[in-house]
Protein backbone atom coordinates (compact mmCIF):
# COMPACT_ATOMS: atom_id res chain seq x y z
CA UNK A 1 0.00 0.00 0.00
CA UNK A 2 3.01 2.44 0.71
CA UNK A 3 4.41 1.98 -2.71
CA UNK A 4 0.96 2.73 -4.18
CA UNK A 5 0.47 5.37 -2.50
CA UNK A 6 3.56 7.17 -3.01
CA UNK A 7 3.04 6.19 -6.72
CA UNK A 8 -0.11 8.51 -6.43
CA UNK A 9 1.65 11.27 -5.03
CA UNK A 10 4.66 11.28 -7.77
CA UNK A 11 1.85 11.22 -10.38
CA UNK A 12 0.07 14.49 -8.41
CA UNK A 13 3.34 16.40 -8.03
CA UNK A 14 4.38 15.55 -11.32
CA UNK A 15 1.31 16.95 -12.75
CA UNK A 16 1.63 20.33 -10.56
CA UNK A 17 4.92 20.78 -11.34
CA UNK A 18 3.92 20.74 -15.22
CA UNK A 19 1.60 22.50 -14.49
CA UNK A 20 3.22 25.29 -12.62
CA UNK A 21 6.30 24.91 -14.74
CA UNK A 22 4.00 25.65 -18.13
CA UNK A 23 3.17 28.66 -16.02
CA UNK A 24 6.27 30.16 -15.08
CA UNK A 25 7.95 29.42 -18.74
CA UNK A 26 5.23 31.04 -20.57
CA UNK A 27 5.10 34.18 -18.90
CA UNK A 28 9.16 33.86 -18.42
CA UNK A 29 9.26 33.83 -22.16
CA UNK A 30 6.42 35.85 -22.82
CA UNK A 31 8.34 38.66 -20.71
CA UNK A 32 11.46 38.07 -22.97
CA UNK A 33 9.57 38.42 -26.10
CA UNK A 34 7.90 41.60 -24.56
CA UNK A 35 10.45 43.47 -23.48
CA UNK A 36 12.94 42.39 -26.91
CA UNK A 37 9.81 43.63 -28.81
CA UNK A 38 9.30 47.49 -27.33
CA UNK A 39 9.20 50.12 -30.32
CA UNK A 40 9.66 53.57 -29.25
CA UNK A 41 6.38 54.98 -28.63
CA UNK A 42 4.24 56.82 -31.27
CA UNK A 43 2.50 59.70 -29.38
CA UNK A 44 4.73 62.16 -27.80
CA UNK A 45 1.93 62.30 -24.85
CA UNK A 46 2.85 58.58 -23.91
CA UNK A 47 6.57 59.77 -23.72
CA UNK A 48 5.84 62.75 -21.62
CA UNK A 49 3.67 60.04 -19.31
CA UNK A 50 7.01 58.23 -18.88
CA UNK A 51 6.30 55.60 -21.68
CA UNK A 52 10.16 54.12 -22.78
CA UNK A 53 8.60 51.55 -25.03
CA UNK A 54 5.83 49.75 -26.28
CA UNK A 55 4.16 46.92 -28.30
CA UNK A 56 0.62 46.41 -30.52
CA UNK A 57 -0.63 42.82 -30.98
CA UNK A 58 -3.16 40.92 -31.98
CA UNK A 59 -4.45 37.65 -30.01
CA UNK A 60 -7.50 35.59 -29.23
CA UNK A 61 -9.75 38.02 -31.79
CA UNK A 62 -8.11 41.65 -29.95
CA UNK A 63 -5.95 44.17 -30.06
CA UNK A 64 -3.45 44.57 -27.54
CA UNK A 65 -0.94 47.64 -26.37
CA UNK A 66 1.72 46.88 -23.64
CA UNK A 67 3.35 49.80 -22.79
CA UNK A 68 6.38 50.09 -20.30
CA UNK A 69 7.63 52.41 -17.84
CA UNK A 70 11.54 52.16 -16.81
CA UNK A 71 10.77 55.01 -13.92
CA UNK A 72 7.42 54.33 -13.63
CA UNK A 73 4.44 56.52 -14.90
CA UNK A 74 5.22 60.27 -14.68
CA UNK A 75 2.57 63.01 -13.36
CA UNK A 76 0.32 59.95 -12.14
CA UNK A 77 0.06 57.29 -9.28
CA UNK A 78 0.86 54.10 -10.16
CA UNK A 79 -2.02 51.52 -10.17
CA UNK A 80 -2.69 49.72 -6.38
CA UNK A 81 -3.61 46.61 -8.66
CA UNK A 82 -0.30 45.37 -9.98
CA UNK A 83 0.18 41.67 -11.64
CA UNK A 84 3.14 39.86 -9.63
CA UNK A 85 4.81 36.95 -11.49
CA UNK A 86 5.84 35.26 -8.66
CA UNK A 87 3.72 32.14 -7.48
CA UNK A 88 4.16 30.42 -11.13
CA UNK A 89 8.23 30.13 -10.00
CA UNK A 90 7.44 29.37 -6.54
CA UNK A 91 5.02 26.73 -7.03
CA UNK A 92 7.24 25.20 -9.98
CA UNK A 93 10.39 25.06 -6.98
CA UNK A 94 8.09 23.54 -4.62
CA UNK A 95 6.50 21.13 -6.59
CA UNK A 96 9.93 19.61 -8.20
CA UNK A 97 11.71 19.87 -4.71
CA UNK A 98 8.25 17.19 -3.38
CA UNK A 99 9.26 14.97 -6.74
CA UNK A 100 12.79 14.86 -6.08
CA UNK A 101 11.94 14.02 -1.97
CA UNK A 102 9.97 11.46 -3.28
CA UNK A 103 11.65 9.61 -5.80
CA UNK A 104 15.40 10.41 -5.28
CA UNK A 105 15.17 11.04 -1.52
CA UNK A 106 12.80 8.75 0.15
CA UNK A 107 13.81 5.76 -2.75
CA UNK A 108 17.54 6.75 -2.44
CA UNK A 109 18.04 3.30 -2.59
CA UNK A 110 16.83 2.48 -5.79
CA UNK A 111 17.18 5.49 -7.57
CA UNK A 112 20.04 7.78 -6.41
CA UNK A 113 22.35 5.62 -5.77
CA UNK A 114 24.37 3.32 -7.63
CA UNK A 115 27.07 1.16 -5.62
CA UNK A 116 29.10 0.41 -9.12
CA UNK A 117 29.57 4.19 -9.31
CA UNK A 118 30.21 5.56 -5.26
CA UNK A 119 29.45 3.25 -2.81
CA UNK A 120 27.09 5.63 -0.31
CA UNK A 121 24.44 4.99 2.40
CA UNK A 122 20.97 6.90 1.45
CA UNK A 123 21.47 9.57 4.40
CA UNK A 124 25.03 9.96 3.09
CA UNK A 125 23.90 10.33 -0.48
CA UNK A 126 20.67 12.38 0.60
CA UNK A 127 23.10 15.51 2.49
CA UNK A 128 25.14 15.31 -0.79
CA UNK A 129 22.27 16.20 -2.83
CA UNK A 130 20.86 18.69 -0.31
CA UNK A 131 24.39 19.99 -0.07
CA UNK A 132 24.55 20.29 -4.43
CA UNK A 133 21.26 22.63 -4.14
CA UNK A 134 22.29 25.40 -1.74
CA UNK A 135 25.49 25.07 -2.96
CA UNK A 136 24.96 25.77 -6.55
CA UNK A 137 22.84 28.76 -5.61
CA UNK A 138 25.59 30.16 -2.94
CA UNK A 139 28.54 29.83 -5.98
CA UNK A 140 26.25 31.04 -8.30
CA UNK A 141 25.13 34.57 -6.52
CA UNK A 142 28.53 34.73 -5.60
CA UNK A 143 29.51 34.63 -9.45
CA UNK A 144 27.02 37.07 -9.53
CA UNK A 145 28.25 39.51 -7.18
CA UNK A 146 31.94 39.42 -7.92
CA UNK A 147 31.77 39.83 -11.88
CA UNK A 148 28.94 42.59 -12.21
CA UNK A 149 29.30 44.30 -15.31
CA UNK A 150 30.98 41.56 -16.94
CA UNK A 151 28.13 39.50 -18.28
CA UNK A 152 29.74 37.89 -21.28
CA UNK A 153 32.71 36.36 -19.04
CA UNK A 154 29.95 35.89 -16.10
CA UNK A 155 28.14 33.88 -18.57
CA UNK A 156 31.20 31.56 -19.55
CA UNK A 157 32.39 30.78 -16.25
CA UNK A 158 28.98 30.21 -15.05
CA UNK A 159 28.05 27.54 -18.31
CA UNK A 160 31.59 25.74 -17.31
CA UNK A 161 30.60 26.06 -13.59
CA UNK A 162 27.50 23.89 -14.36
CA UNK A 163 29.78 21.40 -16.78
CA UNK A 164 32.15 20.98 -13.77
CA UNK A 165 28.82 20.22 -11.32
CA UNK A 166 27.45 17.96 -14.04
CA UNK A 167 30.74 15.90 -14.53
CA UNK A 168 30.89 15.59 -10.17
CA UNK A 169 27.36 14.71 -9.83
CA UNK A 170 28.08 11.62 -12.87
CA UNK A 171 31.03 10.73 -10.22
CA UNK A 172 28.56 10.31 -7.39
CA UNK A 173 25.64 9.10 -8.10
CA UNK A 174 23.58 7.14 -10.69
CA UNK A 175 23.52 8.81 -14.34
CA UNK A 176 19.72 9.18 -14.08
CA UNK A 177 19.79 10.74 -10.87
CA UNK A 178 23.09 12.82 -12.02
CA UNK A 179 20.70 14.17 -15.00
CA UNK A 180 18.12 15.36 -12.92
CA UNK A 181 20.37 16.98 -10.24
CA UNK A 182 21.61 19.42 -12.64
CA UNK A 183 18.13 20.14 -13.55
CA UNK A 184 17.67 20.94 -9.89
CA UNK A 185 20.20 22.66 -9.32
CA UNK A 186 19.57 25.00 -12.51
CA UNK A 187 15.43 25.49 -11.34
CA UNK A 188 16.46 26.10 -7.63
CA UNK A 189 18.66 29.08 -8.66
CA UNK A 190 16.11 30.24 -11.56
CA UNK A 191 13.33 29.77 -8.50
CA UNK A 192 15.94 31.79 -6.15
CA UNK A 193 16.84 34.49 -8.55
CA UNK A 194 13.12 35.19 -8.43
CA UNK A 195 12.65 34.79 -4.58
CA UNK A 196 15.71 36.73 -3.58
CA UNK A 197 16.40 39.42 -5.88
CA UNK A 198 13.67 40.05 -8.65
CA UNK A 199 10.66 40.45 -6.70
CA UNK A 200 12.40 41.97 -3.92
CA UNK A 201 14.07 44.54 -5.89
CA UNK A 202 10.45 44.86 -7.79
CA UNK A 203 8.77 45.65 -4.68
CA UNK A 204 11.84 48.41 -3.87
CA UNK A 205 10.94 50.28 -7.21
CA UNK A 206 7.27 50.75 -6.61
CA UNK A 207 7.30 51.45 -3.17
CA UNK A 208 9.92 54.21 -4.65
CA UNK A 209 7.47 54.95 -6.56
CA UNK A 210 4.96 55.73 -4.94
CA UNK A 211 6.73 57.50 -2.27
CA UNK A 212 7.83 60.01 -5.26
CA UNK A 213 11.60 58.99 -4.37
CA UNK A 214 14.65 59.45 -6.79
CA UNK A 215 14.89 55.77 -8.18
CA UNK A 216 17.58 53.27 -7.65
CA UNK A 217 18.62 51.66 -10.56
CA UNK A 218 20.11 48.93 -9.16
CA UNK A 219 17.61 46.30 -8.49
CA UNK A 220 16.89 46.78 -11.96
CA UNK A 221 20.01 46.04 -13.10
CA UNK A 222 20.50 43.17 -11.16
CA UNK A 223 16.90 41.93 -11.93
CA UNK A 224 17.01 41.99 -15.37
CA UNK A 225 20.14 40.10 -15.25
CA UNK A 226 18.96 37.48 -13.53
CA UNK A 227 15.38 37.27 -15.83
CA UNK A 228 18.42 36.95 -18.81
CA UNK A 229 19.93 34.02 -16.75
CA UNK A 230 16.64 32.20 -16.19
CA UNK A 231 15.42 32.22 -19.92
CA UNK A 232 18.64 30.77 -20.94
CA UNK A 233 18.11 28.12 -18.24
CA UNK A 234 15.41 26.86 -18.88
CA UNK A 235 15.26 24.51 -22.26
CA UNK A 236 18.15 22.32 -20.23
CA UNK A 237 16.10 22.60 -17.50
CA UNK A 238 12.97 21.43 -19.45
CA UNK A 239 15.45 18.51 -21.56
CA UNK A 240 16.02 17.43 -18.09
CA UNK A 241 12.79 16.98 -17.07
CA UNK A 242 11.96 14.75 -20.27
CA UNK A 243 15.49 12.92 -20.03
CA UNK A 244 14.38 10.12 -18.02
CA UNK A 245 12.09 8.47 -20.20
CA UNK A 246 15.43 8.32 -22.29
CA UNK A 247 18.15 5.78 -21.11
CA UNK A 248 20.19 6.61 -23.81
CA UNK A 249 21.39 9.83 -23.28
CA UNK A 250 22.17 9.08 -19.51
CA UNK A 251 22.93 5.94 -19.00
CA UNK A 252 26.30 6.46 -21.42
CA UNK A 253 29.66 6.03 -20.16
CA UNK A 254 29.70 9.57 -20.85
CA UNK A 255 26.46 10.86 -19.85
CA UNK A 256 27.99 14.02 -18.23
CA UNK A 257 29.82 15.03 -21.67
CA UNK A 258 26.53 13.98 -23.57
CA UNK A 259 24.12 16.47 -21.34
CA UNK A 260 26.11 19.59 -21.91
CA UNK A 261 26.67 19.12 -25.54
CA UNK A 262 22.98 18.95 -25.50
CA UNK A 263 22.55 22.06 -22.76
CA UNK A 264 25.00 23.88 -25.15
CA UNK A 265 22.24 23.28 -27.63
CA UNK A 266 19.01 24.13 -25.92
CA UNK A 267 20.95 27.56 -25.13
CA UNK A 268 21.63 28.52 -28.96
CA UNK A 269 18.26 27.82 -29.84
CA UNK A 270 17.17 29.95 -26.49
CA UNK A 271 19.47 32.61 -27.95
CA UNK A 272 17.91 32.21 -31.64
CA UNK A 273 14.64 32.87 -30.52
CA UNK A 274 15.68 35.69 -28.07
CA UNK A 275 17.10 37.86 -31.09
CA UNK A 276 14.80 37.15 -33.32
CA UNK A 277 12.30 39.15 -31.03
CA UNK A 278 14.37 42.25 -31.92
CA UNK A 279 15.02 41.11 -35.54
CA UNK A 280 18.37 40.05 -34.89
CA UNK A 281 18.32 36.47 -35.44
CA UNK A 282 20.91 34.69 -37.47
CA UNK A 283 20.32 31.29 -38.72
CA UNK A 284 23.27 29.99 -37.73
CA UNK A 285 22.66 29.74 -34.38
CA UNK A 286 19.95 26.77 -34.83
CA UNK A 287 21.98 25.75 -37.06
CA UNK A 288 25.03 24.77 -34.64
CA UNK A 289 22.66 23.67 -32.37
CA UNK A 290 20.90 20.83 -35.09
CA UNK A 291 24.40 19.38 -35.92
CA UNK A 292 25.07 19.13 -31.78
CA UNK A 293 22.16 16.94 -31.20
CA UNK A 294 23.00 15.03 -34.32
CA UNK A 295 26.47 13.97 -33.21
CA UNK A 296 24.63 13.18 -30.10
CA UNK A 297 22.29 10.97 -31.99
CA UNK A 298 25.30 9.48 -33.95
CA UNK A 299 27.18 9.14 -31.17
CA UNK A 300 24.86 7.62 -28.87
CA UNK A 301 23.95 5.20 -31.27
CA UNK A 302 24.22 1.53 -30.14
CA UNK A 303 27.06 -0.70 -31.27
CA UNK A 304 25.76 -3.66 -33.07
CA UNK A 305 26.52 -6.94 -31.41
CA UNK A 306 27.80 -9.94 -34.16
CA UNK A 307 26.43 -13.42 -32.99
CA UNK A 308 29.46 -14.83 -34.76
CA UNK A 309 31.81 -13.53 -32.63
CA UNK A 310 30.38 -14.78 -29.62
CA UNK A 311 29.43 -18.10 -28.23
CA UNK A 312 26.17 -19.12 -28.11
CA UNK A 313 23.47 -17.83 -25.26
CA UNK A 314 21.11 -20.78 -24.68
CA UNK A 315 17.18 -19.51 -23.78
CA UNK A 316 18.02 -21.18 -20.13
CA UNK A 317 21.10 -18.83 -19.30
CA UNK A 318 18.62 -15.95 -20.56
CA UNK A 319 15.84 -17.31 -17.97
CA UNK A 320 18.56 -17.20 -15.20
CA UNK A 321 19.67 -14.26 -15.94
CA UNK A 322 16.37 -12.28 -16.07
CA UNK A 323 15.26 -14.41 -13.44
CA UNK A 324 18.08 -13.10 -10.85
CA UNK A 325 18.31 -9.34 -12.14
CA UNK A 326 15.31 -8.69 -13.44
CA UNK A 327 12.05 -10.12 -12.52
CA UNK A 328 11.99 -8.52 -8.53
CA UNK A 329 11.12 -5.52 -10.05
CA UNK A 330 9.45 -6.97 -13.63
CA UNK A 331 6.71 -9.57 -12.03
CA UNK A 332 2.98 -8.75 -11.70
CA UNK A 333 3.71 -9.03 -7.60
CA UNK A 334 6.96 -7.01 -7.56
CA UNK A 335 8.93 -8.35 -4.72
CA UNK A 336 11.67 -5.45 -4.94
CA UNK A 337 10.67 -2.59 -1.86
CA UNK A 338 9.38 0.34 -3.53
CA UNK A 339 7.66 -0.91 -6.69
CA UNK A 340 3.84 -1.42 -6.46
CA UNK A 341 3.86 -2.87 -9.73
CA UNK A 342 6.34 -3.83 -12.59
CA UNK A 343 7.82 -0.48 -14.50
CA UNK A 344 5.72 0.66 -17.55
CA UNK A 345 3.57 -2.75 -17.19
CA UNK A 346 6.37 -4.57 -18.18
CA UNK A 347 6.18 -7.91 -16.77
CA UNK A 348 8.82 -10.83 -17.45
CA UNK A 349 7.70 -13.85 -15.63
CA UNK A 350 7.74 -16.33 -18.35
CA UNK A 351 9.47 -17.56 -21.61
CA UNK A 352 6.87 -15.75 -24.30
CA UNK A 353 7.02 -12.38 -21.53
CA UNK A 354 10.97 -12.16 -22.47
CA UNK A 355 10.15 -12.58 -26.16
CA UNK A 356 7.86 -10.38 -26.58
CA UNK A 357 10.28 -7.85 -24.73
CA UNK A 358 13.69 -9.02 -26.20
CA UNK A 359 14.56 -5.75 -28.32
CA UNK A 360 13.63 -3.81 -24.94
CA UNK A 361 15.65 -6.07 -22.57
CA UNK A 362 18.56 -5.79 -25.06
CA UNK A 363 18.37 -1.93 -25.16
CA UNK A 364 18.15 -1.08 -21.77
CA UNK A 365 20.52 -3.44 -20.13
CA UNK A 366 23.40 -2.42 -22.67
CA UNK A 367 22.45 1.03 -21.98
CA UNK A 368 23.27 0.28 -18.52
CA UNK A 369 19.36 1.99 -17.96
CA UNK A 370 18.57 -1.48 -16.37
CA UNK A 371 18.23 -2.82 -13.77
CA UNK A 372 17.72 0.70 -12.57
CA UNK A 373 20.69 1.64 -9.75
CA UNK A 374 21.47 -1.86 -10.87
CA UNK A 375 19.96 -3.05 -7.31
CA UNK A 376 20.65 -6.66 -8.23
CA UNK A 377 23.95 -6.31 -9.32
CA UNK A 378 24.13 -7.53 -12.87
CA UNK A 379 27.74 -8.07 -13.98
CA UNK A 380 29.13 -6.88 -16.95
CA UNK A 381 29.33 -11.21 -18.19
CA UNK A 382 25.66 -10.93 -18.12
CA UNK A 383 25.03 -7.98 -20.02
CA UNK A 384 27.43 -9.15 -22.83
CA UNK A 385 25.21 -12.52 -22.89
CA UNK A 386 22.16 -10.38 -23.53
CA UNK A 387 23.79 -8.80 -26.14
CA UNK A 388 24.91 -11.57 -27.91
CA UNK A 389 21.13 -13.67 -27.51
CA UNK A 390 19.35 -10.57 -28.97
CA UNK A 391 22.27 -10.28 -31.70
CA UNK A 392 21.18 -14.33 -32.18
CA UNK A 393 17.68 -13.81 -32.46
CA UNK A 394 18.16 -11.27 -34.91
CA UNK A 395 19.95 -13.73 -37.11
CA UNK A 396 17.22 -16.21 -37.07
Amino acid sequence: MEAYLLDWANLLLRWLHLIAGVAWIGASFYFVMLDSSLSKPARKQDVERGVSGELWAVHGGGVYQSQKFLLGPQGEPLAQDLHWSKWEAYTTWLSGMGLLAIVYWFGASTYLIDQQVMVLIPATAIAISIGFLAGGWVVYNLLCKLLRGRDNLLAAIIFVFICVVTWVLFQLFSARAAFLHVGAIMGTIMAANVFFQIIPGQKKVVAQIRAGDTLDAEPGIIGKQRSVHNTYFTLPVLFIMISNHYPMTYSHEHGWLVLIFIMLAGVLIRQYFVLRHSHRASPVLPAIAVVLLLAMVWYLSPKAVDSADNSEVSEAQIAQIIELRCVACHARQPTQPGFAAPPLGIVLESPADVQNHAERIAATVQSRYMPIGNLTAMTDQERASVASWFAQLRSQ
